[in-house]
């Protein structure tokens, strides 16, 4: 499959409401759209979800930009690929910088599946004709919570993710078992807690909860097994798992009981696909995470969430809970609860480029010999 170039489109939008969690507070999100081109006219598409900042993971947009420009696209453009299985070996020698690699792999998968006239849903074995849809919850009082999760319940959201922290979870989290005591309701603590805190967090037992997303540090797999034996909740993993190794790491040791697959997290659809495959062979649910992402990625997302192995509603919500306009075309929905798994090759959606090029604050294209335009 020789890709005759590949494009870099720096974006960025206002979010319809800000993003809130303990770590920061996001109201313009920032992307890269890298567009992977071959000789025959077809185009595929991938996001760098990586933030401005590195609040969430180590990379940014910039350092994200650094790698594909002088690193990632150069390696892809010396070796002539087949398939994309093969970027697994190409970019091993990298370390990390895995939003980076996620955004050209993806790129490079939906024009293999194009290519192929295939959806990238049913090229990695997905099963699902539609999927069920979560929403994250980022109020920072209990009346703005509840106020968002009234406004969600009329679009049928079948899971709700809470941000909490160590100042407002008990409070936070009765008010809502108030208002909806009988509501899907889990909650991400976004690495706020140590295991000094395990008597507090044992309360949080009370709320009956879906699962506990990432209580302790960001990088840790070991004192989440020490925790999950002391507290009834499901122990969900999130941003402790980077690749294969760190998920079967964490199985082994008993830390979670439910991992978050975000592709982008994890390095693209190759780390992604093995960690859904290790889980759905020891019966250990997982789901998909969102990065608050534009339509590409939340493309990719949908595709990788028809797998078998996600039982789970992920945080694939309608474009409109983010954007005034997105760029995918048609623009991803919610009805009753559930998103349409799109039969069409490569992601099943098409490219907005009016509106794609209207929030491109810069574009370069690097050709196979390397040149920038």
């Amino acid at each position: 499959m020789k890709i005759k170039q590949i494009s870099l489109y720096i974006i960025s939008a206002p979010l319809n409401e800000p993003f809130i969690t303990h770590l920061e507070t996001v109201t313009e999100r920032a992307a890269i759209i890298v567009e992977a081109a071959d000789s025959d006219g077809f185009k595929g598409y991938g996001e760098v979800t990586a933030f401005a900042s590195p609040w969430y993971t180590e990379e940014t947009l910039v350092t994200a930009q650094h790698m594909l420009k002088d690193f990632l696209i150069p390696a892809l453009f010396e070796c002539e690929i087949s398939n994309p299985k093969e970027l697994e070996f190409i970019f091993k020698r990298f370390r990390r910088n895995n939003m980076a690699k996620s955004g050209l792999e993806q790129a490079v998968w939906d024009l293999y599946a194009k290519q192929q006239g295939v959806s990238l849903s049913k090229l990695f074995g997905g099963t699902a004709k539609r999927i069920p849809s979560g929403a994250v919850v980022t109020g920072s009082s209990s009346r703005r919570a509840i106020q968002q999760i009234e406004d969600l319940h009329t679009e049928g959201y079948q899971r709700y993710k809470i941000k909490i922290s160590r100042t407002n979870d008990t409070e936070l989290l009765r008010d809502i078992r108030r208002y909806f005591p009988d509501l899907p309701l889990m909650a991400d603590a976004n690495s706020d807690y140590t295991l000094d805190d395990i008597n507090h967090l044992k309360t949080l037992d009370e709320f009956r909860l879906l699962m506990l997303e990432q209580p302790l540090a960001h990088d840790d797999i070991a004192e989440h097994s020490l925790l999950q034996e002391k507290i009834k909740t499901p122990l969900c993993l999130d941003e402790s798992i980077h690749s294969f190794q760190d998920a079967k790491g964490a199985l082994l040791m008993g830390s979670c009981r439910i991992i978050n697959i975000k592709m982008s997290r994890v390095g693209g659809w190759i780390q992604a696909k093995k960690i859904h495959d290790l889980c759905y062979s020891q019966n250990i649910p997982v789901w998909c995470g969102g990065m608050v992402e534009f339509g590409v990625s939340r493309a990719h997302n949908i595709a990788l969430a028809s797998l078998p192995g996600f039982t789970i509603a992920g945080d694939i919500s309608s474009s409109s809970r983010y954007w005034e306009e997105d760029i995918i075309d048609p623009e991803v929905k919610v009805v009753n609860g559930w998103i349409a798994v799109p039969e069409k090759s490569g992601i099943g959606f098409g490219i907005n480029e009016r509106r794609l090029l209207a929030i491109a604050n810069h574009k370069e294209v690097y050709k196979t010999r390397g040149e920038i335009k």
